[in-house]
């Protein structure tokens, strides 16, 4: 309608223009009387002690568990996405909504009596809620415990600055090295790339992962460039290469082990630290 204002959400590079009311591409973010707010805020489809390697990050704090917390929503659209229905389909998922104090206030109890070392937002793409985010970040912080995220990358340099310097460790999915595989995805490869380096410059532990899908992104060539370029920002930078399994809507064969095994070998011509992932 021609009266109807639209505001553009500056999170990520869609830049959704939304009139009022209306979500963006993510299905979380939204126009409300002209202020882009996350429907998403405090909303849970998944809270769960895990391991920290689960994440995975394997060389922060080893041996010891987080406690995850997911939400809905993504600004991807992988068609092999292993969380699909809280990722892609919405709120009919949510179990609790939690305040952050309610769940820092979970997160103590588990430190206190175990290993939990803090929180890590995950399972969806959790950087659509940045807002919520910040504020458990800032009373992880004061209760002596650490902020986690993992994420796609998929956010814009203005907003990601400023979540920074809230986060102790983020593992960054780097989910291939062409344009063309992640115009696939509904994502942008040099989105995600600043992303990485802005938070390996920041000081925050990175970790990266490269889920392999067969005849897509498993060229010996791209995983050399790819490897490359991490080692250019820090040869410590640990990166997990993993299994692609059919999923959603991909129904392509699971990636053969020998190239995994394959691609581990041309990434630590550069890189300290391959993990092979889910073999």
């Amino acid at each position: 309608m021609s009266g109807e204002k639209r505001v553009t959400c500056g999170l990520c590079p869609h830049h959704c223009r939304l009139t009022p009311e209306e979500r963006g591409f993510c299905r979380v973010r939204r126009n409300e009387d002209g202020v882009i707010k996350s429907t998403g805020y405090g909303a849970l489809t998944s809270l769960a002690l895990d391991p920290i390697e689960k994440k995975p990050l394997c060389r922060f704090f080893p041996g010891s568990e987080i406690l995850s917390a997911g939400s809905y929503g993504c600004n991807m659209r992988c068609p092999f996405c292993q969380n699909y229905e809280i990722s892609q389909e919405g709120e009919q998922y949510v179990r609790l909504r939690l305040m952050p104090e309610e769940l820092v206030d979970i997160a103590e109890r588990y430190h206190k009596v175990g290993r939990n070392i803090g929180l890590a937002f995950t399972y969806n793409e959790p950087l659509l809620n940045v807002e919520y985010i910040r504020d458990c970040a800032e009373l992880l912080r004061l209760r002596d415990m650490k902020t986690v995220v993992v994420t796609n990358g998929l956010i814009n340099p203005e907003p990601w600055k400023k979540l920074l310097p809230y986060l102790d460790a983020a593992n960054i999915d780097l989910k291939g090295f062409t344009d063309e595989y992640y115009r696939w995805l509904g994502g942008d490869l040099e989105t995600v790339k600043t992303a990485i380096a802005m938070a390996v410059k920041a000081g925050c532990h990175v970790e990266l992962t490269t889920l392999v899908v067969p005849g897509k992104n498993d060229g010996e060539d791209d995983m050399e460039r790819e490897a490359a370029w991490i080692a250019s920002l820090s040869p410590e930078i640990p990166l997990h290469i993993s299994r692609y399994f059919p999923r959603w809507k991909c129904e392509i064969a699971a990636t053969p082990v020998e190239t995994i095994e394959r691609l581990r070998k041309i990434a630590e011509r550069h890189l300290h630290y391959v993990y092979k992932g889910n073999c």
